[in-house]
């Protein structure tokens, strides 16, 4: 299965996921989001089926699969810093209560 989406395609992708989560985040964190949601999506997959859906895609890539893993854990400790991001208009109140 090949999934292949156009810039414009992945922009409004992009634009609709601050609303998703009910909150105006920066670029920045709207791209950690995503690798945060497409490793939390891999780790399940992992656990209830035994499929590592990154290694099924970059398999052939060592190096760029342990290149998204990395990706995928600085994006976490960028949501950790989301609070003090001034650029999000996010609360810390505002966050605990998501």
């Amino acid at each position: 299965m090949k999934i292949c989406y156009t810039y414009t395609q992945l922009i409004l992708i992009l634009d609709v996921i601050p609303m998703m989560t009910n909150c105006k985040m920066c670029s920045v964190h709207v791209v950690a989001w995503v690798l945060m949601t497409v490793g939390a999506l891999n780790w399940g997959l992992v656990g209830a089926f035994k499929f590592n859906l990154v290694n099924a895609i970059l398999g052939a890539w060592p190096g760029v699969e342990r290149l998204v893993y990395v990706l995928v854990g600085v994006a976490a400790l960028m949501m950790l810093a989301m609070a003090k991001c001034k650029a999000c208009s996010v609360s810390p109140s505002q966050q605990k209560s998501m």
